[in-house]
């Protein structure tokens, strides 16, 4: 079993940055693509984008290409995304996704992810 607990949300005028992390426990997510999604009111969850196991792959949302950096430590059992340019329209609770062990590819649909963070509310204010 692996356990993530995402950190790092807040409050953050339009413009601003903030950087989520990811700190998975119980299990090495080394050998397992992850990814971050996101939900916002009275929406469903929104895949926001993922990193292969090695980190050399990424894929992002269209809306958040450019502004938004997915990278990863092993070493520390740890996924981070990085997000500038903040906009109103990217609040929501941030969630963080393991895909299960030695499944390295990225899937933008969250039924193919087996374990799941309780996300981190970010709230951009314009």
């Amino acid at each position: 079993q692996v356990q993530l607990v995402e950190s790092g949300g807040g409050l953050v005028q339009a413009g601003g940055s903030l950087r989520l992390s990811c700190v998975a426990s119980g299990q090495t997510i080394s050998n397992s693509a992850m990814a971050w999604f996101r939900q916002a009111p009275g929406k469903g969850r929104e895949f926001v984008g993922g990193i292969s196991w090695s980190g050399g792959s990424n894929v992002y949302l269209d809306s958040v290409k450019g502004r938004f950096t997915i990278s990863r430590d092993n070493a520390k059992n740890t996924v981070y995304l990085q997000m500038n340019s903040l906009k109103a329209e990217d609040t929501a609770v941030y969630y963080c996704a393991a895909r299960r062990r030695l499944i390295a590819t990225i899937s933008a649909s969250s039924d193919q992810y087996a374990y799941w963070g309780q996300g981190t509310q970010v709230t951009v204010s314009s």
